[in-house]
C-alpha cells in the first residue's frame, strides 16, 4: 500500500521527535479607536477615562491603564482626539451624558506627540540642533 502514511509517528513529525516545529504565540489584545475606529493593538492606544466633578466632567489619559471605571481607547494623535470630538464618542464609549472638560487629554496628547521640537516615532532629516 503506497498511498498509506507511515506507522511510525517519530518519522511523520519533527515536533513527535522533541523539537516543537512551530512557536506558539499569544494573540495580543486589540481595541478600536473611538476617533479614527481602526483595530490596533492595545499598547499602541491610549485609554481614556471621565471622572466626575460637581459641575463639569473631566476626560483624563490613563498611559498605565490603572485608573478604575470604563475606558475608552484613543490613538494618542490629535487629529484621532479631534475626530472623536467631532463624532461625540466619548459619550457613547465612557457611557456618559453631560458636559465633559478634554483640556487635559488634548494637552497631554499634544505633549506626547511633540517632544523636543521632533514629532513622536520617526525622527526629523533637519540638521538644526544636532551636535557638530
Amino acid at each position: 500500500m503506497a498511498g498509506n502514511p507511515p506507522r511510525n509517528r517519530a518519522a511523520r513529525s519533527p515536533a513527535r521527535r522533541g523539537r516543537l516545529s512551530f512557536v506558539v504565540r499569544r494573540a495580543l489584545p486589540e481595541r478600536t479607536c473611538v476617533g479614527c475606529r481602526r483595530r490596533a493593538p492595545v499598547h499602541e492606544l491610549l485609554r481614556i477615562v471621565v471622572v466626575a466633578g460637581e459641575s463639569v466632567s473631566r476626560l483624563l489619559p490613563d498611559p498605565v491603564r490603572r485608573l478604575p471605571g470604563r475606558g475608552a481607547h484613543l490613538h494618542p494623535d490629535p487629529a484621532c482626539l479631534e475626530l472623536a470630538q467631532r463624532r461625540r464618542a466619548f459619550g457613547r464609549a465612557l457611557r456618559f451624558t453631560g458636559v465633559v472638560d478634554s483640556g487635559e487629554l488634548a494637552e497631554y496628547i499634544r505633549a506626547s506627540t511633540v517632544t523636543s521640537g521632533h514629532p513622536a516615532g520617526r525622527g526629523s532629516h533637519s540638521k538644526v540642533g544636532r551636535p557638530t
